[in-house]
């Protein structure tokens, strides 16, 4: 084969890979959404008594920390939040969650975060 095939072939791989690269982080994306919206659920019905949870809120006396804020910290992360969620607090209740709810939760707080 001549040169000229060859690299018609590792540009149409090249090509193929991408799309389904693209196509891959296209639903990660949805899926990712979803979780976020089952995460907003969650804080619905357990957090908002102690949290502001949506920007909306932000500015009602609340005993813990609004959403937004923790979000935006420069050391929230994933992993921080998983952490935090895992380990008993003084001044929280100690909510034991399904790894499910734990990601969906996090999910929404990392949804808040300002680009």
């Amino acid at each position: 084969m001549s040169r000229t095939v060859w690299i018609r072939i590792v540009l149409a791989v090249v090509i193929a890979l991408a799309a389904l690269f693209l196509i891959r982080m296209h639903n990660a994306g949805g899926a990712q959404s979803s979780s976020a919206a089952a995460g907003h659920r969650l804080a619905e019905a357990w957090c908002k008594e102690c949290h502001a949870i949506e920007a909306a809120t932000i500015g009602a006396a609340k005993p813990g920390p609004d959403f937004v804020m923790v979000a935006n910290q420069l050391s929230t992360t994933a992993l921080s939040l998983r952490v935090f969620l895992q380990t008993s607090h003084r001044s929280m209740p100690n909510l034991i969650l399904k790894p499910d709810e734990t990601d969906n939760l996090i999910n929404y707080i990392l949804s808040l975060k300002r680009n």
